[in-house]
């Protein structure tokens, strides 16, 4: 479908009525006048020579007119195109998701679109749904190893925060480990930051338990708790998956932590063996942060009425220069 025209309107649209003194130019303009049925000869054609000439001057002279008839009629109905955009509002809820991306996460016991994938990858494509899903939403990203990373502040512009997902991945260039009360203190600081909000939350997507950094688990949910911020863990892994050469995989995994973690900051704690598991929790916690989805259409709009005017000029114009010509050019 054409969608060329769409948006565009006319305020007064009465005056396109003008149009209608177009009916008797162009009946005007197809009467020839009566002709004699006998030819006969007479020097009288010898007079006519230049009618014909000034017959098309003065169907053209018409023409002009009717143009300048419809060019008038436009301008005066005020044609414009309405521009509309939408300003989002944001919700007021901030949410940082800090995403583990230790060398474990490489680990492949997931099943996603048929076939069997790191759990990495599983994280990514769940979590860019969930941001897809709360439009309104500030979010950020801190992944972490051994170490806190900030990959991305508390923004709305989620396209951007989206492509900043695609690149988070281990990497064997990072400092190896799991900093998870050094991810969850990073996460609690740069939400910290954030006055105007009425709920703040971090959601902790991790597949092991703590062994690197200064600070615990719980001393970091503790301070989250003083500063209001709500702590979803995810637990995300099968407890047969390992790493090439790793004998026990399940000692990685810390559940009781996780939980205690959830616990302290009225979050909830979420153990995620599978991608449907994984995508349920996501959507339990869609479900209860629930969000303002506040928005404000904006209309402008832009004038084309003088285009008209200046068309409807030009054509009068021509009808007057062609008169006055026409008239020049008949008999004294």
């Amino acid at each position: 479908m054409d969608t060329h025209f769409t948006g565009y309107l006319f305020t007064q649209p009465w005056w396109l009525l003008l149009l209608l003194a177009l009916i008797p130019l162009a009946l005007l303009k197809n009467r020839a006048g009566s002709r004699s049925s006998i030819i006969f000869s007479s020097l009288s054609l010898l007079g006519s020579l230049g009618t014909r000439q000034r017959d098309i001057a003065g169907r053209i002279s018409l023409a002009f007119l009717s143009l300048f008839i419809i060019f008038s009629a436009i301008s005066l109905a005020r044609p414009q195109k309405q521009n509309s955009h939408t300003e989002r509002k944001a919700s007021g809820i901030d949410i940082i998701i800090s995403m583990d991306v230790s060398f474990s996460m490489e680990i492949a016991d997931f099943r996603f679109d048929g076939r069997t994938v790191q759990r990495d990858l599983v994280s990514r494509e769940v979590v860019k749904q969930f941001i897809k899903q709360r439009p309104n939403d500030r979010i950020g990203l801190i992944p972490f190893a051994g170490q806190p990373y900030q990959e991305s502040p508390i923004t709305l512009e989620h396209d951007w925060l989206l492509g900043k997902i695609d690149k988070v991945r281990p990497n064997r260039e990072l400092s190896q480990g799991t900093a998870i009360g050094s991810a969850l203190s990073a996460s609690a600081i740069r939400l910290d930051k954030r006055q105007d909000t009425k709920s703040r939350i971090i959601i902790l997507l991790t597949d092991g338990s703590n062994n690197s950094g200064k600070l615990s688990p719980i001393q970091a949910a503790e301070a989250a708790k003083t500063l209001g911020i709500k702590v979803y863990t995810v637990a995300i892994g099968t407890e047969g998956g390992r790493l090439n050469g790793q004998r026990n995989a399940a000692q990685e995994f810390d559940t009781e932590t996780l939980e205690q973690i959830a616990k302290i900051t009225d979050g909830e704690y979420y153990r995620a063996k599978s991608t449907n598991d994984l995508v349920k929790a996501f959507s339990s916690i869609d479900a209860l942060e629930k969000t303002e989805r506040t928005q404000k259409v904006v209309a402008t709009y832009q004038d084309f009425h003088h285009y008209f005017t200046f068309a409807a000029a030009l054509s009068l114009l021509g009808h007057l220069v062609i008169l006055c010509f026409h008239k020049s050019a008949g008999p004294e």
